[in-house]
């Protein structure tokens, strides 16, 4: 009998598991002191009270997968993460500035090798940052996942038209072949993080780049980012953006995209937690 149970368990279909992705810039999430050069000087410093307020949102997030970017490492992904709740993952490189994951302890989760082309100057005093890749399984299926930050000061101009968007257009190429890759391998996948770029209505030639090699659900697309809209500049385009390929378009759950606010609105709440509001969809695997 027990025999037949097991036989029974290992026949049976995965169960369909729903997980809720989230992407969130920490800004300048380091423990390193004034004197160390990697760090602008005009970067505050944050306060214990200010990392236990993090740890507080983090907490009421509840995202079972969290791509983050800006974080100096284990040592301060640790005062964020509760470490017995998430396991966390970062490239291999040592920049002040760097994309990864918070992974919900219980998720079967492989790290992939960087995308470290992402980097286009790597010995830089201000480098680039590489992509952190990991396959995570729930439900039975496979999903690749990929964590960016990309170069900043091109938002919405053309390609062409400066040396930091020719830079992004170096990194949309970069992408391109991964999520081609990913689209011949026949596996679900997803690019959060912070792109550093609006993608405009029509004619956007960096999100032209990444359809060309796939088609992309972007859950950001129609909605207008509620961070700190309570400032002069209200409501504006994201940045920070959720891409889906592969089957995971449609593993989206309708209407399930949200932004955290926080509820400090004072003049430093950018400095204590970030200029950036986490940002997250649900998906439901099959």
């Amino acid at each position: 009998m027990r025999v037949f149970l097991l036989l029974l368990a290992l026949l049976a279909p995965a169960q369909a598991a729903e997980l809720k992705l989230a992407t969130w810039n920490i800004a300048w999430a380091t423990l390193r002191g004034a004197d160390d050069r990697a760090v602008p000087r005009d970067v505050p410093r944050r306060s214990e009270a200010d990392w236990a307020l993090l740890r507080q949102y983090a907490a009421r997030l509840e995202a079972d997968i969290i791509a983050f970017q800006e974080i100096d490492g284990p040592e301060a992904g640790r005062k964020i993460f509760d470490e017995r709740a998430y396991t966390l993952v970062f490239p291999a490189e040592n920049d002040i500035q760097r994309a990864g994951f918070a992974i919900r302890r219980g998720l079967r989760v492989t790290q992939n090798a960087d995308l470290a082309g992402l980097d286009l100057r790597p010995q830089a005093r201000y480098s680039l940052r590489r992509g952190t890749d990991v396959t995570v399984e729930a439900g039975g299926a496979p999903l690749r996942l990929l964590s960016i930050h990309l170069n900043a000061g091109c938002r919405e101009e053309a390609l062409s038209s400066s040396q930091q968007c020719e830079s992004l257009a170096q990194q949309a190429d970069i992408l391109a072949e991964w999520i081609t890759a990913r689209q011949r391998e026949g596996v679900a996948f997803a690019i959060l993080g912070d792109f550093n770029r609006r993608f405009m209505p029509t004619g956007d030639e960096f999100a032209a780049r990444l359809s060309q090699a796939a088609p992309l659900t972007r859950a950001t697309e129609g909605y207008s980012n509620p961070c700190f809209a309570n400032d002069a500049r209200g409501g504006r385009p994201f940045i920070d953006h959720i891409l889906l390929g592969g089957a995971a378009r449609g593993w989206l759950i309708n209407n399930s995209m949200r932004v955290m606010v926080y509820a400090e609105r004072d003049a430093r709440a950018r400095e204590r937690l970030s200029d950036h509001c986490p940002v997250s969809v649900r998906i439901r695997t099959p």
